[in-house]
């Protein structure tokens, strides 16, 4: 009986030894955990806003098939929020610094999201939080987060901007690599932000990108792919736990997407696209892959774009380069359907991961 009992232990440590040791299966179940988390808590959650009337603020200028959206529920982004931290904390080893990096910045913006959907869809406060009480908080938090970055790295690397698609090329950062970190976190977080304006558009990218990231984080941290693919190993020092963070994030996307896919029951609001955007350029610091991200992310790159063409535009000249910005208005107004613009714009973005996955080989 005692040697079947120590078989059995054994075996059960084994079995569990797996989920510890192998950073792939407890990604694996960080993914499949927020799934679930977040295709559960889903309904209650919607059914929570639509009582408290926490619904869609539509623009009257916009296109005119988005006024049925009026009053659809947001502030979504509490339940990716959420299914993220459960998920995080379930699977990824606690003892990495770079876990509560992530969290904090998650839960730093979400609450500046929160904050600003609050105002305006609780408190009817038209304008939400102002953009420079908005910004301020957003430059804190980034400017915590980049030190934070730079004491976890500094001895173990020198910082350098890597140049993709080539081998050794890397341009020494200095003192700009705080510079670079800020714009890079509050630069992402307000991009994604700016996409999240149709049904379904913005959080496929996003599960997308961090893909593409979390495939960096696990090359960066295993020996025989960073040997083999030139690039710089970073063992001990917690970055493989950003792959499970990564497929947390591709697991709560794809469950909140369950929800948000046309017609949306919910939107993810502030809090959720300002979280993920700056949670994305986080961890593209933290592996050192900011023009990677730049690529995989061009999407969110072209929205942004297409906002300061038109806001200079006009100012300068009083004529307008689009029909409306950010950029898949334009289109929605041009004539194409909201599930073409979406697709579409899906597409691009799987291009735009596949090119950056192409650098990692192609040097």
């Amino acid at each position: 009986m005692l040697i079947w009992l120590t078989n059995w232990l054994t075996q059960y440590a084994s079995f569990f030894h797996v989920f510890g040791d192998y950073v792939t299966m407890r990604a694996l179940m960080a993914a499949l955990s927020a799934l679930v988390i977040s295709l559960f808590m889903g309904k209650p959650i919607i059914r929570w806003l639509q009582k408290m009337q926490i619904g869609q603020v539509v623009r009257d200028d916009g296109p005119q098939s988005h006024l049925s959206k009026t009053n659809t529920p947001t502030m979504g982004g509490c339940l990716i929020i959420f299914s993220i931290t459960l998920s995080v904390l379930l699977w990824a080893k606690l003892n990495s610094l770079f876990v509560w990096l992530l969290l904090f910045v998650l839960i730093g913006y979400g609450m500046i999201g929160f904050l600003d959907d609050f105002l305006k869809l609780v408190l009817k406060h038209p304008k939400g939080l102002r953009a420079k009480h908005k910004y301020l908080l957003q430059s804190v938090l980034a400017i915590v987060a980049v030190i934070w970055i730079f004491l976890t790295l500094n001895p173990y690397m020198n910082f350098s901007l890597s140049i993709p698609f080539s081998k050794n090329l890397m341009i020494p950062l200095g003192g700009w690599f705080f510079v670079l970190g800020y714009f890079v976190i509050v630069g992402s977080s307000n991009a994604v932000n700016l996409t999240d304006g149709l049904d379904g558009l913005a959080i496929l990218p996003i599960v997308l990108v961090a893909a593409g990231l979390g495939v960096y984080a696990y090359v960066t941290t295993n020996s025989v792919f960073a040997t083999h693919l030139l690039f710089n190993y970073m063992p001990n020092v917690g970055i493989e736990e950003l792959v499970v963070f990564c497929s947390a994030i591709c697991g709560a996307g794809f469950g909140f997407l369950w929800f948000n896919a046309y017609p949306a029951e919910v939107f993810m609001g502030d809090v959720g696209s300002l979280a993920l955007g700056a949670v994305l350029g986080t961890i593209a610091l933290v592996i050192r892959q900011e023009l990677v991200f730049f690529i995989m992310g061009f999407l969110f790159v072209m929205e942004t774009v297409s906002v300061i063409l038109q806001v200079g535009s006009y100012k300068l000249t009083k004529k307008r380069i689009f029909k409306m910005a950010p950029l898949h208005h334009h289109f929605e107004l041009k004539g194409w359907p909201e599930t073409k613009v979406v697709v579409r714009f899906w597409i691009l973005t799987i291009i735009f991961v596949l090119i950056g996955l192409a650098a990692l080989k192609v040097r």
